[in-house]
């Protein structure tokens, strides 16, 4: 089965950002997850504390290098910035991109003014200390307390990580993912030079469990990824029944829950996906974005290893950097050099905020957003012109509108994607196989193996009082696009 491969397109936004401005302007300064000037005031109490700590120091005279010019440039910059689409409005909701928490955009850029370097202890004391209490924080959520881990740039970081001390520990053995996990796998496996294989994914997007079984039985694996959340569907594998193959068959498991892992908190997950939650903490090493769902800027990921015996492979000799201290600097557990401590700081500042708790206001905006991906499935799947693939794990849904071939669907998603961002909605697209889809009209002809959808991730918690709207929206897209469909055949008769 192939896998489900997210379509992008670059789409000129000049005409949104100027409507854009004028259309939401009072959302923008009042509701929206842009900096108002309450937050800015905050970051100017925070930056006066943060000086007095240096206020012991001889004074200098900083010549900054186009100060006089700095007004106009940063005025300009804002004007370029507005070539974007809203992506923190709930009118967006294409990709995977949530607004970073005001806390957490407040903290980094307060710590950017001393730009900290979590690389070494002496190049980010501070925030370094930060990084391990909120890498902690994170660990717990899977009841880790004994553990290796880091930040790093993202989930490719991460899993490259994984995949590395994987390939220490069982040389020149196979990487087996499924065929819905994310395309970054194959890609490191290839830098890594470890033989990697996918497995067909069932008709839920997760991994064959039997098909996986019938690739174990030659016992030259090595390490199963298993996706906790797929980027195409928000598919969670079955880690249960997976963590049962490995006592039968000796493989590591790493957990790619770069999208899902946050979900652990939530509540409101179908019995099944609860189950493969739960047992996350029994997989070998995880990976999770805090970038996503955790409320902060690009690039936030998240490595942890169960077994910190696994440091071993991170050890190495660097005279001029690991001199200031005798404790471990995060540069000896990390591939990565240089990472910005402000990447810490705010990340801590956002759990110290909104602590990962069950039932607590982070834990609530996630099962809000997944609340909102089941009310709109539940509008497209009575709708009997829409067709779905399954009802959604997380808070990602996949639809398409029914016509004759999949061909003729498939084209009518890129002309409903196009319709809705002129009704200011952000859809996205993903090329499913048509084996995901169990309610396939019979009558449909099978002119193509896989179907371009539209795809929704409604990831933010404002989406749910947002559902209405986002399915009018729906509506007058799919109108607009069928009525100029007819319009055009009558005028071609």
């Amino acid at each position: 089965m192939a896998q489900g491969k997210i379509i992008t397109r670059k789409v000129s936004t000049s005409k949104f950002a100027s409507k854009s401005a004028a259309t939401h302007k009072s959302n923008t300064e009042k509701k929206s997850a842009l900096l108002n000037s309450e937050q800015i005031e905050f970051l100017s109490n925070a930056l006066l504390t943060l000086n007095k700590g240096f206020e012991n120091l001889p004074e200098f005279k900083n010549a900054v290098p186009g100060s006089q010019r700095l007004r106009d440039v940063l005025a300009a910059t804002g004007e370029r910035l507005r070539d974007n689409y809203p992506y923190f409005h709930p009118l967006y909701a294409g990709q995977m991109l949530k607004p970073p928490h005001p806390v957490a955009q407040l903290a980094y850029a307060l710590a950017m003014t001393i730009n900290p370097n979590n690389h070494a202890l002496d190049g980010g004391r501070a925030t370094s200390a930060m990084e391990k209490e909120a890498v902690t924080q994170i660990a717990a959520m899977f009841g880790w307390t004994k553990f290796l881990g880091h930040l790093c740039g993202g989930g490719t970081m991460a899993n490259l990580e994984a995949l590395w001390v994987a390939g220490q520990l069982a040389p020149r053995k196979a990487i087996l993912a499924s065929s819905q996990s994310h395309y970054t796998h194959q890609r490191i496996s290839k830098v890594l030079q470890l033989p990697f294989e996918t497995i067909p994914s069932d008709l839920r997007g997760r991994l064959d469990l039997k098909l996986l079984e019938k690739r174990l039985k030659r016992r030259d694996v090595g390490t199963v990824v298993v996706t906790m959340g797929t980027t195409a569907t928000g598919s969670v594998d079955a880690l249960r029944e997976i963590l049962a193959l490995r006592t039968k068959y000796n493989f590591r498991i790493h957990a790619d829950a770069a999208y899902g892992g946050y979900f652990i908190l939530v509540e409101n997950l179908e019995p099944d996906t609860q189950k493969a939650f739960v047992a996350i903490g029994e997989a070998d090493s995880i990976a999770i974005d805090p970038h996503k769902h955790g409320l902060q800027p690009y690039g936030c990921g998240c490595i942890l290893f169960q077994d910190p015996g696994v440091g071993r492979w991170y050890k190495h000799n660097s005279p001029y950097t690991y001199f200031t201290s005798t404790a471990l600097h995060l540069g000896e557990i990390s591939l990565e050099c240089s990472r910005p401590g402000a990447a810490a700081a705010a990340l801590w500042a956002t759990q110290k905020l909104l602590p990962l708790t069950k039932r607590g206001e982070f834990a609530q905006g996630l099962a809000q957003g997944r609340e909102a991906a089941q009310t709109l499935y539940q509008r497209l799947h009575a709708d009997n012109r829409f067709i779905t693939p399954f009802a959604p794990e997380l808070d990602i849904v996949t639809f398409a509108l029914r016509a004759e071939t999949v061909s003729a669907t498939s084209m009518l998603s890129r002309k409903i994607f196009d319709a809705a961002a002129r009704q200011d909605l952000h859809l996205a697209l993903a090329d499913l196989p048509l084996q995901l889809f169990q309610n396939f009209p019979s009558n449909m002809k099978r002119d193509r193996q896989t179907i371009t959808c539209l795809r929704s991730v409604l990831m933010k918690p404002a989406h749910l009082d947002w559902v209405d709207r986002i399915w009018s929206r729906i509506l007058a897209s799919v109108a607009d696009v069928v009525n100029s469909k007819i319009a055009i055949s009558s005028r071609s008769k």
